[in-house]
């Protein structure tokens, strides 16, 4: 009986052909000095959450049809009461990912909910912060084919952050690109 583990596709062309493409770009004297992906941290706020408080479940239950990990409600730091807010309400979902749901969730976005998107021309370079992670915002969550477009009764969008060890913008924005990542055809210095 045989004990092989499950690898998702993403994560063998990670070892297997991103790794040396990595290697050989800049010239790392270890295979240990090349960056790779973290953490995958989709993030959402609801609007209106303070008036109706089904809205929150809503985006709990969808992030978490979207991802295959539970997700969790997000809580105000402090008292706004030009917005009627009170320190503690809910009024978004996270959820993190890591290991084989990470690679697992990469791969479908990658291939089944981006290529979805209307006009899709490729995804901007300019969203890195300067220290490796690359933030994707989403306008509308029936891109992703988990979700029933019928069941959906407000369109709105999320924030997808890509968490590398990458030192920089350009190691990050490689190893992405050597993922699958679509990003659009510009030149760069």
């Amino acid at each position: 009986m045989s004990t092989a583990t499950y690898t998702p596709r993403l994560q063998s062309k990670y070892q297997k052909e991103v790794v040396p493409a990595l290697m050989k770009k800049f010239s790392y004297s270890s295979v240990m000095q090349a960056p790779k992906l973290t953490k995958i941290c989709l993030n959402r706020g609801v609007n209106g959450a303070v008036a109706d408080k089904k809205l929150i479940d809503i985006a709990v239950d969808e992030l978490t049809t979207i991802t295959g990990q539970k997700a969790v409600a997000t809580r105000s730091k402090k008292d706004i009461s030009n917005f009627k807010l009170r320190k503690n309400m809910p009024i978004g979902a996270r959820v993190t990912l890591r290991g084989v749901k990470m690679f697992e969730f990469l791969d479908r976005l990658i291939s089944a909910s981006l290529p979805r998107v209307r006009d899709f021309k490729g995804i901007s370079e300019k969203a890195f912060d300067g220290r490796g992670n690359y933030t994707l915002g989403v306008t509308e969550q029936i891109i992703f084919p988990e979700i029933d477009i019928d069941k959906v009764n407000k369109i709105t969008g999320m924030d997808i952050t890509f968490v590398t060890t990458a030192r920089n913008n350009e190691e990050a924005y490689e190893l992405l690109k050597e993922l699958g990542m679509p990003f659009k055809n510009i030149k760069r210095d």
